[in-house]
């Protein structure tokens, strides 16, 4: 019997992954929410937005009575929570809002299913920035929680609020730390997007011989434990799907730096470069000429950067029977690829 799946943030990268998984591999109902705008950007379903089982509707993580009025109208059997307020960067700038979607989100969803469909399953999308400063690598759910961030800190109190909800409404509810994880999908303004998109300018621009400016960016040495988002689609359904509620955390086990991002990134490109240099004179120039293509600038630094996230998915290995398929090298494949494509249709189309 099909079951009605409600996911928030269905048009980000992760909700999207998440419909298409549902609508290829079960034979669910989709409702996917959309948060309403001026001018939504509908990039990320269209490929089955005219799905027969999938669905849009309105609603908003920052109103309780649009949250309530969704689970009362679809009585969902799931609800998927991948609405929220996601780069880290703007966590700074707008701490109060990133707190409202992130944790009062959150809230709101567990209140709408407490009082009107206590046995729908709710899953939370947590973030490796939850644990902040690491004081041991890989990192597991019993790491210290010490964000360095608006957005951690928002994400850490997310988690614990579904403990809460766990444990005192007896819910089916859970929370996995999702270590970083990207894909065509990814917006762009997270810094793995910025690079495909500047990459396959750059790609197009050498090709017809025009001008172009570098790529900039902060702390190339960061490093971070990258899967693909559609890896992670997988283990949530199975997070969703057991005999018992329990938190996991989601990651490839391995690291790889933002500096390492980049070469993979325009070698997709079949561009050829080479780093050059340290700290702020970093540059990244192409092989044999001296034109640079990625440089640092000290405004893309964080007021607080975490150095190192590194995941230990082992228990999900273990006990869901989940592992990463898509490579890193795949994956920023898959993105160049991606962005290559989207750039010679956007030149074409302003021609």
């Amino acid at each position: 019997m099909s079951k009605k799946v409600l996911i928030t943030g269905i048009l980000g990268q992760d909700g999207a992954n998440m419909a298409e998984y549902l609508l290829e591999n079960t034979d669910n109902l989709i409702y996917g929410m959309q948060r309403r705008s001026g001018s939504p950007n509908f990039q990320n379903i269209k490929d089955f937005i005219a799905h027969d089982r999938f669905s849009l509707v309105d609603g908003d993580l920052t109103d309780s009575v649009s949250i309530n009025d969704l689970v009362l109208k679809i009585q969902p059997d799931y609800l998927i929570n991948f609405g929220a307020n996601s780069f880290v960067g703007v966590s700074w700038d707008t701490p109060l809002s990133v707190f409202d979607i992130n944790a009062c989100g959150v809230i709101r969803c567990l209140e709408a299913i407490k009082k009107h469909q206590p046995d729908c399953r709710f899953y939370s999308a947590g973030s490796s920035e939850e644990l902040g400063d690491v004081d041991y690598s890989p990192q597991d759910l019993k790491h210290p929680i010490k964000p360095r961030s608006p957005y951690g800190a928002s994400k850490a109190a997310a988690r614990h609020l579904v403990k809460v909800y766990r444990e005192s409404y007896n819910l089916y509810a859970v929370h996995s730390i999702l270590f970083n994880h990207e894909g065509p999908r990814r917006g762009a303004e997270f810094v793995t997007r910025k690079i495909t998109k500047k990459v396959a300018e750059i790609f197009h621009k050498i090709k017809s011989n025009e001008k172009f400016e570098p790529l900039q960016l902060g702390n190339i040495e960061s490093r971070r434990d990258w899967s693909d988002s559609r890896d992670f689609m997988r283990g949530v359904w199975l997070m969703l799907n057991q005999d018992k509620p329990k938190d996991y955390v989601l990651a490839s086990g391995e690291t790889h730096s933002v500096k390492d991002f980049v070469s993979k990134a325009f070698s997709a490109a079949g561009i050829p470069g080479l780093w050059s240099g340290e700290g702020l004179s970093a540059k990244f120039r192409l092989f044999q000429e001296n034109t640079t293509m990625a440089e640092i600038s000290e405004k893309w630094f964080r007021p607080a950067e975490v150095d190192l996230l590194h995941g230990d998915a082992s228990e999900a290995q273990k006990e869901l029977g989940w592992k990463r398929e898509i490579s890193f090298d795949k994956m920023i494949e898959d993105m160049v690829k991606c962005d290559l494509a989207l750039y010679a249709k956007e030149a074409q189309e302003n021609q």
